[in-house]
């Protein structure tokens, strides 16, 4: 039987990484497979560089979505697939192999999922998270600057020119394209329980 395959997507800050992280609490790999747009970003010397110069890594193109469809088909004809973990430039960190079994249901998420025309049409699912615009900056400053390390000034530029840009364009228009809207001001906790229950739901159906 063809695996369910299930697309998850917002802005930056919305809260898809965690979101992703709880569902993966929740059932094993055999039961569920999820990959992340991220570890697909092409090289540095790849990306685009704006007016100003500086790298811009929130554009469709920042990725190799040739790779990115090719491994969820083969996911989606019951193949493993293996990839390089992607640590976002940091010098002190060393990527691991990545390896992914298919599984009855796969979760693919990340900014551009939905954008993917190629990709999109294949989903029997999409999920958009959604946050308020502030919320989403204060979240984007706490990861980049905590988790990350970058400088404040260098968050706010990339915000501002890069990612907000990049969300009006590219992931915005496809929130009305979503099967279900989470809504992650407070918390996940309502959407996460209607997704939990419904791949369960679809685990059952699908082992008849």
């Amino acid at each position: 039987m063809r695996p369910f395959l299930i697309g998850i997507c917002g802005g930056s800050g919305s809260g898809k990484t965690s979101f992703i992280r709880r569902l993966r609490e929740n059932f094993t790999e055999e039961q569920v497979c999820i990959i992340s747009q991220d570890d697909y970003y092409l090289p540095r010397e790849q990306q685009h560089r704006d007016v100003n110069g500086e790298w811009n890594f929130d554009l469709p193109k920042s990725f190799d979505k040739k790779k990115f469809r090719q491994d969820i088909e083969m996911l989606m004809q019951g193949e493993s697939i293996t990839i390089q973990e992607y640590v976002f430039n940091n010098p002190n960190a060393t990527p691991k192999i990545l390896t992914f079994k298919s599984a009855p249901v796969i979760i693919i998420e990340g900014l551009f999922v939905f954008h993917y025309k190629k990709i999109a049409r294949q989903l029997d699912l999409k999920i958009f998270v959604n946050a308020k615009e502030n919320l989403k900056v204060i979240r984007r400053i706490l990861r980049d600057q905590v988790e990350r390390g970058y400088p404040l000034d260098d968050v706010l530029y990339k915000y501002q020119h890069h990612v907000l840009p990049a969300y009006e364009r590219f992931i915005l228009p496809y929130k009305e394209e979503a099967d279900i809207v989470v809504n992650n001001n407070h918390d996940f906790e309502g959407g996460l329980g209607v997704i939990e229950g419904f791949i369960r739901n679809r685990l059952i159906d699908g082992g008849r």
